[in-house]
């Protein structure tokens, strides 16, 4: 039986599961079959570390599971970049989860976005659920029960291949769950210029109980002053006009207060932090991964952040809709903005789940 008890006393309880991992060197998870390849120093010394290449429109299944089991960790990692004119490596290959056989995933994110990465770039994160480590290392440990398969697949949308696929799915075999473990689904959205008074929308369509549990927002300011004051709102089971959970500003949200601020020099800056729940670790406004003798590297100021409901999961028993407001403030007060607005929601619920609005293309994902 499946040992849902979280925390470090979960690692003292002994359960009845059975540990396995698929990677290149054991691409079934076979138990006794890890590592079998040969190199240049001979039989099972890592002779197939990785994915040689994922061909351009390739969709690579990277794991298919059969059974019951709880995937516990993931971890992948690539090259950001293939070449001056493809730059937006992690926004161009789509990570998608399909559960028992369903035909829609359940998780459907481009893949840096999914570890909390956004616009492309790669920086630490140091949460609970995610972290990412120098240089490029992926993890995500968010729970993912499945009952009777699971399946994880990698698009590459590029127009180039790219080398070199390092990942590991690990997880345990059961033979049975919890009959009210829920299914783990993660969706990306953008609006690529909010509409001046009208919410950015993170998650609806969600029909079923479940619980949601965290979000990630990649956030390019296309106005000046203050970007934060925007009120992140719950609507669930049937909430109309107004919701029943809504917070107080976006910066309140993440955890952080009163813009973030610190002087240096005497000028306003964002201070960043990375914790378990709540995070702002990155904020840039230069394009770090070109160079040109024409032009500088100067760019929309780009702000990633997230919060994980882990502690305290926002419940719902038959739906769920998540927005968040873009309004500023300034000298004369708080006003309407347009911003670049993208997220990742995170949430667990029964199946089936709902239609996803359909991805936008390569192009229309990448950073300003």
């Amino acid at each position: 039986m499946f040992n849902w008890t979280g925390g470090m006393m979960a690692s003292a309880l002994l359960t009845q599961g059975r540990s396995r991992a698929i990677n290149a060197e054991n691409p079934t998870g076979e138990k006794g079959k890890g590592g079998t390849a040969a190199s240049l120093l001979g039989e099972g010394r890592k002779g197939a570390p990785c994915i040689p290449f994922i061909a351009p429109g390739e969709e690579k299944e990277l794991a298919r599971i059969e059974g019951t089991g709880v995937i516990q960790h993931i971890w992948m990692t690539v090259t950001d970049k293939l070449s001056e004119k493809n730059r937006f490596v992690f926004r161009d290959l789509v990570l998608r989860m399909y559960w028992d056989g369903e035909d829609a995933p359940s998780v459907e994110c481009p893949l840096g976005d999914f570890f909390c990465c956004g616009f492309g770039a790669s920086y630490p994160v140091h949460s609970m659920p995610v972290v990412v480590l120098p240089r490029n290392g992926f993890n995500c440990y968010f729970s993912m029960p499945f009952r009777k398969m699971a399946r994880i697949t990698l698009e590459n949308q590029n127009e180039e291949a790219v080398p070199s696929f390092f990942y590991q799915v690990d997880y345990c075999l059961y033979d049975e769950l919890p009959a009210d473990a829920a299914y783990f689904h993660a969706q990306w959205r953008r609006s690529i210029i909010t509409e001046t008074g009208r919410d950015h929308v993170i998650l609806d369509g969600v029909r079923g109980r479940g619980q949601y549990v965290g979000t990630f927002l990649a956030l390019s300011a296309l106005e000046r002053y203050w970007w934060g004051e925007g009120e992140v709102k719950f609507y669930l089971d049937g909430d109309d006009r107004y919701p029943t959970i809504c917070g107080t500003g976006t910066e309140d949200y993440f955890g952080g207060a009163w813009s973030f601020a610190a002087l240096e020099g005497g000028r306003m800056t964002e201070q960043t932090y990375s914790t378990p729940f709540l995070g702002y670790p990155y904020y840039s406004r230069h394009d770090t991964r070109i160079h040109n003798d024409y032009h500088n590297d100067d760019c929309p100021p780009m702000r990633g952040l997230y919060r994980f409901h882990i502690p305290d999961p926002v419940c719902f028993e038959s739906d769920i809709k998540v927005t968040l407001q873009q309004i500023g403030s300034c000298h004369a007060g708080i006003f309407e903005r347009r911003d670049d607005v993208a997220t990742v929601a995170y949430w667990y619920q029964t199946e089936p789940h709902g239609e996803f609005p359909k991805l936008p293309e390569r192009k229309e994902r990448w950073p300003r």
